[in-house]
């Protein structure tokens, strides 16, 4: 039956019943509970295209950084943004010959005092300094380094020929502060080797602008990645270098008798285990991994790279060397590969003099 809604002048009030009352407070409130949520979204929608326009017509700001992540400081992203300010401690003069007079010295790194063997070149200082090379040693068990024993022949041929030397205990080594991080999982030793380039940018004897790196075995890793870090480094030299891909460690492997793992309760070993832990071992498809080889940085690399490597090597193969050429050939990265049919890893007889030499030839084309 149709309720009868109309009333006339002499028509008596309509009396609702309880469940009417009810039912008319019900439908009065949902009614102005509808005009609500309608004015409400009216304007959440004018809001939001408003400011969806601005966005879009705004650039993000520079500001934004990535959030931080575990181990982050092995990457080279997080290589190339951090700072590196050093100088060089006292000079304690060691030797002095016609060539170049050799000092030690020491420079902090993330707040380790490093040592190094430091050689200056006779005769006056060019106007603008001294060219220098920031020399990074292979691996030698840290506590069988000694500072003016390892590598002393090859620095001495450097230091004759007008470069400022500056070969470096890193951390952990010899008598060097810090605990002994590794070269491929770690990214204390590129620290290290961008924190001598500042000392020796800040000494007044150098060229700030002419720093080249050199490294043999695990420091090619080294210092390569530090070129990836710092891409202006104007030449680094490689000598028997290894690891570079990353993938290149499984299909090549390093087969040396003197390498010591560290102890099971050392901070490096636990660091690398919580590594594989979380990340697992490398995986080039992994947006982690991605960001630790300086094979997929060379777009940005200005700097020139020499290769050194004897086909005789029994520790580290020289298709490490071969197989970095051939990327480095696809790039506009001027490069060289220099093959010696004798020699070894540290090579020894005529190998040294030809490699040195090429070495020289190097450092005076890009230094000099």
């Amino acid at each position: 039956m149709e309720e009868n809604t109309k009333q006339g002048p002499t028509d008596k009030p309509q009396i609702l019943t309880r469940p009417q009352r009810i039912k008319k407070i019900a439908l009065l409130l949902s009614a102005l509970i509808g005009f609500n949520l309608f004015v409400l979204g009216a304007f959440y929608y004018s809001f939001f295209n408003k400011n969806q326009a601005a966005s879009l017509n705004s650039p993000i700001s520079n500001s934004i950084s990535p959030a931080p992540f575990p181990f982050q400081e092995i990457t080279i992203p997080y290589l190339r943004s951090r700072d590196y300010k050093s100088q060089l401690g006292e000079l304690a003069e060691v030797s002095k010959n016609s060539n170049y007079t050799s000092f030690l010295t020491n420079y902090i790194s993330d707040g380790n005092k490093i040592n190094g063997f430091l050689t200056i070149p006779a005769g006056g200082k060019p106007e603008n300094g001294w060219p220098a090379i920031v020399f990074v040693h292979g691996y030698i068990p840290p506590k069988n380094y000694q500072t003016l024993v390892n590598y002393s022949s090859y620095v001495d041929y450097l230091a004759k020929n007008g470069f400022v030397i500056f070969k470096i205990d890193l951390r952990g080594h010899g008598q060097s502060e810090g605990e002994p991080g590794g070269g491929y999982y770690s990214g204390d030793y590129i620290v290290d080797t961008l924190n001598a380039k500042a000392a020796l940018q800040n000494a007044n004897f150098v060229n700030p602008d002419k720093i080249g790196l050199w490294g043999h075995s695990m420091a090619g890793n080294v210092v390569s990645r530090a070129l990836a870090a710092s891409p202006n480094i104007p030449a680094v030299a490689i000598w028997a270098g290894a690891v570079y891909t990353y993938e290149d460690l499984a299909e090549f492997g390093i087969d040396d008798n003197s390498y010591q793992p560290p102890p099971s309760e050392s901070p490096s070993r636990k660091k690398r285990n919580e590594l594989v832990e979380r990340y697992g071992q490398f995986d080039p498809n992994s947006s982690f991994w991605k960001q630790v080889p300086i094979t997929n940085y060379l777009s940005g690399i200005k700097g020139a790279i020499s290769l050194n490597h004897a086909l005789d090597d029994p520790v580290v193969s020289i298709e490490f060397s071969r197989n970095l050429n051939s990327l480095l050939d696809k790039t506009s990265i001027h490069h060289e590969l220099n093959e010696y049919p004798t020699g070894g890893h540290n090579f020894s007889g005529a190998a040294f003099n030809q490699a040195m030499q090429k070495t020289v030839e190097f450092f005076n084309k890009y230094l000099k």
